[in-house]
């Protein structure tokens, strides 16, 4: 019995209505032959797809032909030559003059001309400035009279002493009499030695009163102008002489046990790029400075470019040790296998496994000291771990 059949009319599609007629005929329902149709369409695309794809290449195994080889950076390979090699301990400071010196009046009154400014270059004994003479030339003027008048009480007391002693021998004096003689002149002569000595402080004074400088150099700071009224010990000016300088530096407590005066520094200065000066250890404190930790060390250079200034700050780079003429490879190109220490040299083509001879680091592990190397050898320098000894290379820019 068809699903025709079973339901009622108002619900029967017309297809069904119409298979529902030939029943009633005797006739046989028509069947649904369209989904029949998708499915053989679709079989039959996917038969096609299959029978038509394109065939996969045949997969070949490779064969290997030869030894790869290793293309090699010249700029990861190191020709081997001697070299000195330094172990430096770094400071740090500024630079001041070798010699300066500070000025002072040493004579007292009115200044009565000024002749530098800072900035002007001196030589040794040029007038800096001028104290007033007048009261200082009044005053030696007076103490020459003082002395020249006791001078001469001093012969006439000498010649009177002369005739007492004569007369004594001839028993004319008394000793007392020539006693008082003997008194009174040598009194005259230590009053005559002590107004000679005012004299010559009156001169001492009258000449401090012309201010000079007492080292060539420039004049750094002055202090004092034109009709200021100074007194013995004022400073008045700051003469600096450039030709040497001194490095004041520091370096930690840890380092500066392997300073010593004598070593070498190269130094850097702030402001003055691709310029090294050298100079050398002169002293190096024995006690750090309080709450820093660190060490004062003094350094002499030459200025003779005068380029250098006070104030200046600097780094210094002092060599403690020093290896001449040896032979060092970068930490990088040192490897180690079962055997020992080795590094891997290029020759003709091929590297080679070059057994090595640690000495000792240099630079804080920068460069290893070593032997069994020579003077020409070219070693690969990079840390490259894909290279391994018996590797053909190739060598490329770069």
């Amino acid at each position: 019995m068809t699903d025709a059949l079973t339901k009622p009319e108002w619900a029967q599609s017309r297809r069904e209505k119409e298979n529902a007629a030939r029943v009633a005929q005797g006739l046989k329902p028509k069947r649904r032959i369209m989904p029949w149709i998708i499915l053989a369409v679709i079989v039959a695309g996917v038969v096609g797809f299959v029978v038509l794809r394109p065939a996969e290449a045949p997969v070949t195994e490779m064969t290997e032909t030869g030894p790869v080889v290793m293309q090699v950076r010249q700029s990861e390979t190191t020709t081997i030559a001697p070299e000195t090699l330094r172990e430096t301990v770094k400071v740090t400071g500024t630079l001041v003059p070798a010699r300066q010196s500070d000025v002072a009046s040493q004579a007292s009154g009115r200044v009565m001309a000024v002749m530098v400014r800072p900035g002007e270059a001196v030589s040794e004994g040029d007038v800096l400035a001028q104290i007033d003479r007048a009261p200082l030339e009044l005053q030696l003027n007076q103490q020459r009279a003082t002395a020249n008048a006791t001078r001469a009480q001093l012969n006439s007391s000498e010649q009177s002493l002369t005739r007492t002693e004569e007369l004594a021998r001839q028993g004319l004096a008394s000793p007392s009499t020539l006693d008082q003689a003997r008194s009174s002149t040598e009194a005259l002569r230590a009053n005559l030695a002590a107004l000679e000595s005012a004299v010559e402080s009156a001169e001492l004074a009258l000449s401090n009163a012309t201010v000079k400088s007492p080292l060539d150099g420039v004049v750094s700071s002055r202090s004092v102008d034109t009709g200021q009224t100074v007194s013995a010990g004022t400073p008045l000016f700051t003469i600096v002489n450039l030709d040497e300088m001194e490095f004041d530096a520091t370096a930690s407590v840890t380092s500066s046990a392997r300073v010593a005066p004598g070593q070498q520094v190269a130094i850097d200065v702030t402001g003055l790029d691709g310029q090294s000066f050298e100079g050398t250890v002169t002293r190096v404190n024995p006690v750090s400075l309080s709450g820093t930790r660190t060490v004062p060390i003094y350094v002499e250079l030459s200025n003779e470019g005068g380029q250098l200034r006070g104030g200046m700050f600097a780094t210094g780079h002092i060599t403690v040790e020093q290896a001449e003429e040896a032979i060092a490879v970068p930490a990088a190109a040192l490897r180690e296998d079962a055997e020992g220490p080795f590094v891997l040299k290029l020759v003709d083509g091929t590297l080679e496994r070059q057994e090595i001879e640690v000495v000792r680091e240099w630079e804080r592990g920068r460069l290893i000291e070593v032997t069994g190397l020579n003077t020409g050898d070219v070693i690969v320098s990079a840390p490259l771990s894909e290279l391994e000894a018996g590797n053909a290379y190739t060598l490329v820019e770069g």
